[in-house]
Protein backbone atom coordinates (compact mmCIF):
# COMPACT_ATOMS: atom_id res chain seq x y z
CA UNK A 1 0.00 0.00 0.00
CA UNK A 2 2.65 2.65 0.86
CA UNK A 3 4.66 1.60 -2.23
CA UNK A 4 1.91 2.31 -4.36
CA UNK A 5 0.98 5.60 -3.05
CA UNK A 6 4.90 6.48 -3.37
CA UNK A 7 4.10 5.36 -6.78
CA UNK A 8 1.37 8.10 -7.67
CA UNK A 9 1.24 10.23 -4.49
CA UNK A 10 3.81 13.09 -5.77
CA UNK A 11 2.15 13.18 -9.29
CA UNK A 12 -1.32 13.08 -7.86
CA UNK A 13 -0.29 16.13 -5.32
CA UNK A 14 1.56 18.16 -8.26
CA UNK A 15 -2.33 17.76 -10.50
CA UNK A 16 -4.03 18.66 -7.15
CA UNK A 17 -4.17 22.20 -7.81
CA UNK A 18 -5.00 22.48 -11.50
CA UNK A 19 -7.70 19.49 -10.71
CA UNK A 20 -9.09 21.69 -8.63
CA UNK A 21 -9.07 25.29 -10.19
CA UNK A 22 -10.58 23.46 -13.59
CA UNK A 23 -13.27 21.85 -11.20
CA UNK A 24 -14.05 25.58 -9.98
CA UNK A 25 -13.53 27.90 -12.95
CA UNK A 26 -15.05 25.43 -15.43
CA UNK A 27 -16.94 22.80 -14.79
CA UNK A 28 -18.24 24.49 -11.89
CA UNK A 29 -19.20 27.96 -13.49
CA UNK A 30 -20.58 25.77 -16.09
CA UNK A 31 -22.95 24.03 -13.60
CA UNK A 32 -23.94 27.19 -12.34
CA UNK A 33 -24.44 29.00 -15.55
CA UNK A 34 -26.72 25.64 -16.76
CA UNK A 35 -28.45 26.59 -13.28
CA UNK A 36 -29.36 29.70 -14.07
CA UNK A 37 -30.71 29.36 -17.63
CA UNK A 38 -33.39 26.72 -15.63
CA UNK A 39 -34.32 30.17 -13.51
CA UNK A 40 -36.31 33.09 -14.18
CA UNK A 41 -33.19 35.28 -12.64
CA UNK A 42 -34.00 38.21 -15.67
CA UNK A 43 -33.15 41.40 -13.41
CA UNK A 44 -29.90 42.11 -11.66
CA UNK A 45 -32.33 42.00 -7.99
CA UNK A 46 -30.77 39.84 -5.12
CA UNK A 47 -32.61 37.14 -3.73
CA UNK A 48 -33.41 33.21 -4.25
CA UNK A 49 -34.88 32.60 -8.43
CA UNK A 50 -37.66 30.49 -9.36
CA UNK A 51 -37.17 27.33 -11.23
CA UNK A 52 -38.57 27.17 -14.70
CA UNK A 53 -37.14 24.30 -16.66
CA UNK A 54 -36.64 25.05 -20.03
CA UNK A 55 -38.61 27.96 -20.61
CA UNK A 56 -35.61 29.80 -21.64
CA UNK A 57 -34.40 27.71 -23.95
CA UNK A 58 -37.95 27.39 -25.54
CA UNK A 59 -37.81 31.45 -25.76
CA UNK A 60 -34.84 31.77 -27.13
CA UNK A 61 -35.55 29.37 -30.14
CA UNK A 62 -38.88 31.17 -30.70
CA UNK A 63 -36.74 34.74 -31.08
CA UNK A 64 -36.17 35.93 -34.29
CA UNK A 65 -33.44 38.09 -33.34
CA UNK A 66 -31.42 35.00 -32.16
CA UNK A 67 -32.63 32.44 -34.57
CA UNK A 68 -31.04 35.42 -37.02
CA UNK A 69 -27.90 34.97 -34.92
CA UNK A 70 -27.58 31.04 -35.69
CA UNK A 71 -27.44 31.72 -39.20
CA UNK A 72 -25.02 34.43 -38.96
CA UNK A 73 -23.10 31.71 -37.33
CA UNK A 74 -23.49 29.46 -39.55
CA UNK A 75 -22.14 31.60 -42.80
CA UNK A 76 -19.76 33.00 -40.66
CA UNK A 77 -18.23 29.36 -39.76
CA UNK A 78 -19.12 28.15 -43.35
CA UNK A 79 -16.75 30.55 -44.82
CA UNK A 80 -14.27 30.80 -42.09
CA UNK A 81 -13.26 27.66 -42.33
CA UNK A 82 -13.49 27.32 -46.12
CA UNK A 83 -11.23 30.31 -46.60
CA UNK A 84 -8.49 29.67 -43.73
CA UNK A 85 -8.21 25.54 -45.10
CA UNK A 86 -7.77 26.79 -48.74
CA UNK A 87 -4.98 29.36 -47.48
CA UNK A 88 -3.52 27.67 -45.19
CA UNK A 89 -3.14 24.55 -47.51
CA UNK A 90 -1.75 26.50 -50.46
CA UNK A 91 0.96 28.19 -48.20
CA UNK A 92 1.82 24.99 -46.92
CA UNK A 93 1.97 23.97 -50.86
CA UNK A 94 4.17 26.72 -51.52
CA UNK A 95 6.74 26.09 -48.86
CA UNK A 96 6.87 22.79 -49.18
CA UNK A 97 8.57 22.71 -52.44
CA UNK A 98 11.26 23.82 -51.05
CA UNK A 99 11.44 27.69 -52.00
CA UNK A 100 14.23 30.28 -51.39
CA UNK A 101 14.03 32.02 -47.70
CA UNK A 102 11.39 29.90 -46.85
CA UNK A 103 12.02 30.70 -42.77
CA UNK A 104 11.26 34.42 -43.54
CA UNK A 105 7.81 33.20 -45.59
CA UNK A 106 7.12 30.74 -42.57
CA UNK A 107 7.63 33.86 -40.36
CA UNK A 108 5.81 36.27 -42.15
CA UNK A 109 2.49 34.19 -42.65
CA UNK A 110 2.31 33.31 -38.97
CA UNK A 111 2.86 36.73 -38.21
CA UNK A 112 -1.18 37.37 -37.90
CA UNK A 113 -1.37 34.83 -35.07
CA UNK A 114 0.81 36.98 -32.97
CA UNK A 115 -1.73 39.93 -33.11
CA UNK A 116 -4.70 39.84 -30.37
CA UNK A 117 -8.13 39.54 -31.90
CA UNK A 118 -9.14 43.18 -30.73
CA UNK A 119 -5.97 45.03 -32.28
CA UNK A 120 -6.86 43.22 -35.75
CA UNK A 121 -10.65 43.95 -35.64
CA UNK A 122 -9.63 47.57 -35.09
CA UNK A 123 -7.25 47.66 -38.01
CA UNK A 124 -9.77 45.57 -40.37
CA UNK A 125 -12.55 47.65 -38.54
CA UNK A 126 -10.93 50.80 -40.82
CA UNK A 127 -9.78 48.30 -43.76
CA UNK A 128 -13.39 47.31 -43.90
CA UNK A 129 -14.80 50.96 -44.40
CA UNK A 130 -17.96 50.70 -46.31
CA UNK A 131 -17.41 54.13 -47.65
CA UNK A 132 -16.93 54.60 -51.43
CA UNK A 133 -16.23 57.29 -54.10
CA UNK A 134 -14.37 60.35 -53.23
CA UNK A 135 -14.79 59.53 -49.25
CA UNK A 136 -13.46 55.92 -49.97
CA UNK A 137 -11.24 54.67 -47.07
CA UNK A 138 -9.58 51.74 -46.13
CA UNK A 139 -9.52 48.70 -49.15
CA UNK A 140 -11.80 50.56 -50.90
CA UNK A 141 -9.45 54.31 -51.30
CA UNK A 142 -6.46 51.15 -52.29
CA UNK A 143 -9.27 50.12 -55.15
CA UNK A 144 -9.70 53.52 -56.54
CA UNK A 145 -6.27 54.64 -56.21
CA UNK A 146 -5.50 51.97 -58.37
CA UNK A 147 -8.51 52.55 -60.50
CA UNK A 148 -10.21 48.99 -59.70
CA UNK A 149 -12.88 51.22 -58.59
CA UNK A 150 -15.44 47.74 -59.06
CA UNK A 151 -13.97 45.68 -56.39
CA UNK A 152 -15.44 48.94 -54.42
CA UNK A 153 -17.84 47.57 -51.60
CA UNK A 154 -19.90 48.18 -48.82
CA UNK A 155 -18.84 44.95 -46.98
CA UNK A 156 -19.90 43.97 -44.17
CA UNK A 157 -22.80 47.08 -44.08
CA UNK A 158 -25.16 45.92 -47.37
CA UNK A 159 -25.70 42.61 -49.52
CA UNK A 160 -27.08 39.16 -48.68
CA UNK A 161 -25.92 37.57 -45.59
CA UNK A 162 -23.01 35.30 -46.89
CA UNK A 163 -21.43 38.56 -48.22
CA UNK A 164 -22.03 40.36 -44.86
CA UNK A 165 -20.41 37.42 -42.93
CA UNK A 166 -17.87 36.34 -45.32
CA UNK A 167 -16.09 40.14 -45.10
CA UNK A 168 -16.61 39.44 -41.22
CA UNK A 169 -14.57 36.29 -41.80
CA UNK A 170 -11.64 37.84 -43.87
CA UNK A 171 -10.01 39.24 -41.13
CA UNK A 172 -9.99 35.81 -38.94
CA UNK A 173 -8.90 34.24 -42.06
CA UNK A 174 -6.16 36.21 -41.88
CA UNK A 175 -5.27 35.52 -38.95
CA UNK A 176 -5.62 31.90 -38.82
CA UNK A 177 -4.51 31.13 -41.74
CA UNK A 178 -0.81 31.31 -40.91
CA UNK A 179 -1.49 28.56 -38.18
CA UNK A 180 -3.35 26.18 -40.74
CA UNK A 181 -0.26 26.47 -42.88
CA UNK A 182 2.11 25.15 -40.06
CA UNK A 183 0.09 22.39 -39.23
CA UNK A 184 -0.17 21.02 -43.15
CA UNK A 185 3.79 21.71 -43.60
CA UNK A 186 4.32 19.69 -40.63
CA UNK A 187 2.10 16.96 -42.19
CA UNK A 188 4.23 17.25 -45.62
CA UNK A 189 7.47 17.00 -43.48
CA UNK A 190 6.05 14.07 -42.42
CA UNK A 191 5.51 12.13 -45.23
CA UNK A 192 8.70 9.48 -45.14
CA UNK A 193 10.57 10.44 -48.63
CA UNK A 194 10.60 6.92 -49.44
CA UNK A 195 6.68 6.95 -50.27
CA UNK A 196 7.46 9.75 -53.01
CA UNK A 197 10.31 8.09 -54.38
CA UNK A 198 8.10 4.77 -54.62
CA UNK A 199 5.47 6.75 -56.46
CA UNK A 200 7.21 8.31 -59.12
CA UNK A 201 9.07 5.39 -59.93
CA UNK A 202 5.94 3.83 -60.53
CA UNK A 203 5.27 6.91 -63.05
CA UNK A 204 2.82 8.87 -60.58
CA UNK A 205 2.90 12.29 -62.24
CA UNK A 206 3.53 15.48 -59.63
CA UNK A 207 -1.18 16.09 -59.31
CA UNK A 208 -1.25 12.39 -59.03
CA UNK A 209 1.32 11.73 -56.41
CA UNK A 210 0.02 14.90 -54.34
CA UNK A 211 -4.19 13.46 -55.15
CA UNK A 212 -3.60 9.64 -53.92
CA UNK A 213 -0.39 9.73 -52.30
CA UNK A 214 0.03 12.95 -50.07
CA UNK A 215 -2.96 14.35 -49.48
CA UNK A 216 -4.78 11.03 -48.05
CA UNK A 217 -1.41 10.93 -45.56
CA UNK A 218 -3.02 14.77 -44.02
CA UNK A 219 -6.48 13.68 -43.60
CA UNK A 220 -5.95 13.00 -39.61
CA UNK A 221 -4.63 16.76 -40.04
CA UNK A 222 -7.11 18.09 -42.08
CA UNK A 223 -9.87 16.74 -39.46
CA UNK A 224 -7.78 18.35 -36.42
CA UNK A 225 -8.20 21.57 -38.55
CA UNK A 226 -11.57 21.84 -38.95
CA UNK A 227 -12.16 20.93 -35.53
CA UNK A 228 -10.11 23.69 -34.35
CA UNK A 229 -11.45 26.35 -36.56
CA UNK A 230 -14.96 25.06 -35.49
CA UNK A 231 -14.99 25.79 -32.30
CA UNK A 232 -12.69 29.44 -32.93
CA UNK A 233 -15.12 30.41 -35.03
CA UNK A 234 -17.88 30.12 -32.72
CA UNK A 235 -15.78 32.27 -29.87
CA UNK A 236 -15.66 35.40 -32.51
CA UNK A 237 -16.65 37.68 -30.07
CA UNK A 238 -14.14 40.27 -30.03
CA UNK A 239 -13.20 40.86 -33.51
CA UNK A 240 -16.96 40.97 -34.45
CA UNK A 241 -17.13 44.00 -31.55
CA UNK A 242 -14.31 45.59 -32.75
CA UNK A 243 -15.13 45.82 -36.60
CA UNK A 244 -18.93 46.24 -36.34
CA UNK A 245 -20.13 47.53 -32.69
CA UNK A 246 -22.04 45.21 -30.13
CA UNK A 247 -25.64 46.81 -31.73
CA UNK A 248 -25.31 45.61 -35.75
CA UNK A 249 -28.20 43.25 -36.10
CA UNK A 250 -26.71 42.25 -39.44
CA UNK A 251 -23.52 41.03 -37.72
CA UNK A 252 -24.97 39.62 -34.53
CA UNK A 253 -24.09 36.14 -33.21
CA UNK A 254 -24.99 34.22 -30.60
CA UNK A 255 -21.55 35.32 -28.29
CA UNK A 256 -22.51 38.72 -29.29
CA UNK A 257 -26.37 38.96 -28.21
CA UNK A 258 -25.15 37.18 -24.96
CA UNK A 259 -23.11 39.86 -23.87
CA UNK A 260 -25.90 42.85 -25.09
CA UNK A 261 -28.53 40.39 -22.74
CA UNK A 262 -25.92 40.31 -20.31
CA UNK A 263 -25.78 44.16 -20.10
CA UNK A 264 -29.35 44.48 -19.99
CA UNK A 265 -28.86 41.80 -16.97
CA UNK A 266 -31.21 39.30 -18.16
CA UNK A 267 -28.98 36.17 -16.58
CA UNK A 268 -31.05 33.96 -17.31
CA UNK A 269 -31.43 34.25 -21.01
CA UNK A 270 -27.49 35.05 -21.28
CA UNK A 271 -26.79 31.80 -19.40
CA UNK A 272 -29.27 29.93 -21.64
CA UNK A 273 -27.41 31.26 -24.70
CA UNK A 274 -23.93 29.95 -23.18
CA UNK A 275 -25.16 26.68 -22.77
CA UNK A 276 -26.61 26.26 -26.08
CA UNK A 277 -22.87 27.61 -27.76
CA UNK A 278 -21.75 24.63 -25.18
CA UNK A 279 -23.64 22.24 -26.74
CA UNK A 280 -22.48 23.47 -30.66
CA UNK A 281 -18.90 23.25 -29.23
CA UNK A 282 -19.51 19.56 -27.66
CA UNK A 283 -21.16 17.92 -30.70
CA UNK A 284 -17.81 19.32 -32.73
CA UNK A 285 -15.24 18.14 -30.35
CA UNK A 286 -16.66 15.18 -28.41
CA UNK A 287 -16.92 12.70 -31.47
CA UNK A 288 -13.15 13.79 -32.57
CA UNK A 289 -11.87 13.20 -28.96
CA UNK A 290 -13.71 9.81 -28.85
CA UNK A 291 -12.39 9.25 -32.61
CA UNK A 292 -8.60 10.26 -31.98
CA UNK A 293 -8.85 7.95 -28.33
CA UNK A 294 -10.20 4.68 -30.48
CA UNK A 295 -7.33 5.55 -33.06
CA UNK A 296 -4.64 5.86 -30.05
CA UNK A 297 -5.96 2.39 -28.60
CA UNK A 298 -6.32 0.66 -31.66
CA UNK A 299 -2.16 1.53 -32.44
Amino acid sequence: MHGRIRTWGPGALVLLPTVLLLGYFVYGLIAWSFNTSLTNRHTARKGPADYVGFENYGHLFGEDRFLNSLKNLGVLTVAFIVGTLIFGLLWALLLEKGVPGESIFRSIYLFPMAISMIASGVVWGWLLNPSQGADARGLNRLFEILHLNFLENPWWTAGSRWTTMASIALPAIWQLSGYIMALFLAGFRGIPPELREAARVDGASEFKLYRHVLFPQLSPIALSALIILGHMSLKLFDLIYAITGPNQFRTEVPAIYMWNTLLRSDQAKAAAIAIVLLAVVAVLVIPYIAYTVRQESEE
